[in-house]
């Protein structure tokens, strides 16, 4: 797994490992990101929408944390995915997006 950090947000992108290998990773070093946002980056990759649901657990974890999870995958139908589930956008930019809305959720008190 990479990881990137850009302000109080990390980026983890899958190296070689598996989807569940890589929910492993980062459960196992979840201390190391609690406190920031996380976008799970699987954008160019070969990806199984099913797979989303693998990372409900992980989802609601940090969001209990007060932060924002998001993964972003561009070939994904968005009329698959359940918004319960996870947040899935097709960019980088669009997570950027989704996170800020969300700090400002949250500095209102929403």
């Amino acid at each position: 797994m990479k990881v990137k950090e850009k302000g109080h947000t990390v980026i983890i992108k899958r190296s070689e490992e598996s989807i569940e290998e890589l929910i492993s990773k980062i459960q196992d070093n979840y201390a190391t990101f609690q406190n920031n946002n996380l976008v799970i980056d699987v954008c160019n990759e070969t990806f199984d929408i099913a797979e989303i649901s693998l990372f409900e657990d992980l989802k609601s974890k940090h969001q209990n944390n007060k932060k924002s999870f998001v993964i972003v995958f561009e070939n994904a139908d968005f009329n698959e995915i359940d918004e319960e589930e996870v947040i899935v956008v097709p960019s980088l930019q669009e997570a950027f997006d989704i996170i800020e809305m969300e700090e400002i959720e949250r500095d209102l008190g929403f």
